[in-house]
């Protein structure tokens, strides 16, 4: 191979680190810039995060336990795995002419093991994030 294949490879990645570092050195000079014009005329006062009337107190975000994130990948986990359904369901006519046994049988598999993860998550009692 070439070198020269790359090259619109390496061009588009260039292209876009530069704009990502462009960006993000424009919003800091912009936002330096923009903050000395809007500190000039304001009181100190509206400079808080918040303006609802009262004072900010606490934390600004509550922590959350970590069964609530076990569900959040065994979610992202469940629903990836039904994306290769897909490619399954595309073949499915094709092959069912030719190998009608081995395609079922395949799925069969496969979703056997994604049953067998998912009663093992339920009896892990990795659903429910509330209990401690």
């Amino acid at each position: 191979m070439q070198l020269t294949e790359y090259l619109p490879v390496l061009l588009l990645g260039l292209i876009a680190a530069g704009f990502a570092i462009g960006t993000l050195i424009a919003s800091v000079v912009l936002g330096r810039w923009a903050n000395r014009k809007i500190q000039a005329r304001t009181k100190p006062i509206k400079n808080i995060p918040y303006e609802c009337g009262m004072l900010p107190t606490g934390e600004g975000n509550t922590r959350l336990s970590v069964k609530f994130y076990l569900v959040a990948m065994l979610f992202i986990l469940f629903d990836i795995e039904v994306v290769f359904l897909y490619p399954w369901a595309v073949v499915y006519k094709e092959m069912l002419a030719t190998h009608a046994g081995l395609i079922f049988g395949g799925m069969l598999s496969f979703l056997g093991v994604l049953f067998i993860g998912y009663i093992y998550a339920i009896k892990k009692n990795a659903f429910d994030w509330k209990t401690s």
